[in-house]
């Protein structure tokens, strides 16, 4: 059975810093490529940043150079190193991956090209 569980998630002040985690089982991450995506409370789904198998990242404008994304093929796990945070970066956090997704620095895959996410966790940012 295929799972993607995120953790790392909590509460931070304005300017702190916060590494969320997507563990994989049932799959081989490395094999797939990985979006992280978030939701605000009223707010549509955004891309937050991907890793393609071979290792290219792409960054949503609000969080490229904040934000760095990840892997640990050894743990099956990527990584969003989440620095200098805003109370605009508030939202729950998911994780997804598709064995076909396509993420380069000129690619962003849509959200609904992915298959497999995870339940979410939550990160706010105080002012």
């Amino acid at each position: 059975q295929t799972q993607l569980v995120e953790s790392g998630g909590g509460l931070v002040q304005s300017g702190g810093s916060l590494r969320l985690s997507c563990a994989a089982s049932g799959i081989t991450l490395n094999n797939y490529g990985v979006g992280w995506f978030r939701q605000a409370p009223g707010k549509e789904r955004e891309e937050v940043s991907c890793i393609g198998g071979y290792g290219d990242t792409n960054y949503a404008s609000s969080v490229r150079g904040r934000f760095t994304i990840s892997r640990d093929n050894a743990k099956n796990t990527v990584y969003l190193q989440m620095d200098d945070l805003d109370p605009e970066d508030t939202a729950v956090y998911y994780c997804a991956a598709d064995p076909y997704s396509i993420c380069t620095s000129y690619v962003f895959p849509e959200a609904k090209l992915y298959t497999y996410w995870g339940q979410g966790t939550q990160v706010t940012v105080s002012s």
